[in-house]
């Protein structure tokens, strides 16, 4: 979370105004992470999260990020609520800005993931695919692989920039992933972006999920892979098989994986971490320093990138046969 966009009391009284969440008590801006504009809100009746969505968020993809919390919480899903207006809708605008009110989750995220905490996270995203099954809403993923060409034709040129060979090694990974990709999986709503800062913990209960602003359509198994990326990897780069197999492990517990998706897993993970390379890649080179922006250094992704080639079977990444 962030804030990018300041808001006068003058401006928050009248967005208030819509919401029946109590009389304003104090508000202050969130520091961390994301590319929208939070604050916490404590109200007469509680503490709730604003949100105003950047130029980078599609203000067209809102009811989809919106409705999708709203049912996911009415399904027992433990995560962020957006909080209805007087006239019914979930969202109104701030500062020439979109914006909502959402339930304020209690907890923390963890900076240095156990193998008890990624079998929770395993957990919630199999309960998270399974709640979403019958969300009536679809969105296409922005960053499948055409997304991560279109990244990649803006960073090729200055891809040896950052290391020297970096151009033909990715070329080399895009003509492998497309030959490669898979088709057929079980597929449906995914969180597509549950890295360790969007699950809270209460010790080693998981007490929330938070950030849907990449949630989409696609293949279940992606989104494990996403998180086998995220949370599975130590600080040297190193592939933790221990929370690897406690992360699949959790995952099954709910929803156990078709034989199918197992076999896809090793190009899922790679793909994954190719798309998290592309990200970081293009924002490392076009964003300017001190831009509002967060740059993650590429390098951290493409050492994932490089380990998932030479994985031949999800075994190696702790999957019970």
């Amino acid at each position: 979370m962030a804030v990018y966009t300041d808001i006068t009391e003058t401006e928050l009284a009248a967005f208030l105004g819509e919401y029946d969440i109590g009389g304003l008590r104090s508000y202050r801006g969130i520091a961390e992470g994301s590319e929208n504009s939070n604050y916490m809100l404590h109200t007469s009746a509680g503490e709730f999260i604003l949100t105003l969505y950047e130029k980078r968020v599609d203000k067209a993809d809102l009811p989809f990020f919106l409705g999708l919390m709203q049912h996911l919480a009415n399904k027992g899903i433990s995560c962020p609520l957006p909080v209805q207006r007087r006239d019914g809708a979930l969202m109104g605008e701030i500062a020439g800005r979109p914006a909502a009110i959402i339930t304020f989750i209690e907890g923390f995220w963890v900076r240095r993931p156990s193998a008890a905490h990624c079998r929770e996270v395993g957990k919630a995203l199999a309960e998270l695919h399974r709640a979403g099954a019958d969300f009536e809403l679809t969105r296409q993923n922005a960053m499948a692989i055409p997304g991560w060409k279109a990244l990649w034709a803006g960073a090729r040129d200055r891809a040896d920039e950052v290391e020297r060979g970096l151009a033909n090694e990715v070329e080399a990974d895009f003509a492998a992933l497309e030959a490669a990709w898979p088709s057929g999986l079980p597929e449906g709503v995914i969180h597509a972006d549950l890295f360790p800062d969007n699950v809270f913990f209460l010790g080693d209960r998981l007490s929330g999920l938070i950030d849907f602003y990449f949630a989409c359509n696609d293949f279940y198994a992606y989104d494990l892979a996403t998180c086998l990326n995220a949370w599975c990897f130590e600080k040297d780069f190193s592939f933790n098989l221990t929370k690897g197999r406690a992360l699949l492990a959790g995952y099954q517990s709910v929803r156990p994986l078709a034989l199918s998706e197992g076999a896809a897993l090793p190009v899922l993970a790679h793909g994954s971490a190719l798309r998290f390379l592309m990200t970081r890649l293009y924002d490392w080179l076009h964003v300017p320093d001190g831009a509002m922006i967060q740059k993650r250094d590429p390098k951290e992704y493409l050492r994932r990138v490089r380990f998932h080639r030479a994985v031949h079977s999800a075994s190696e990444y702790g999957l019970d046969t």
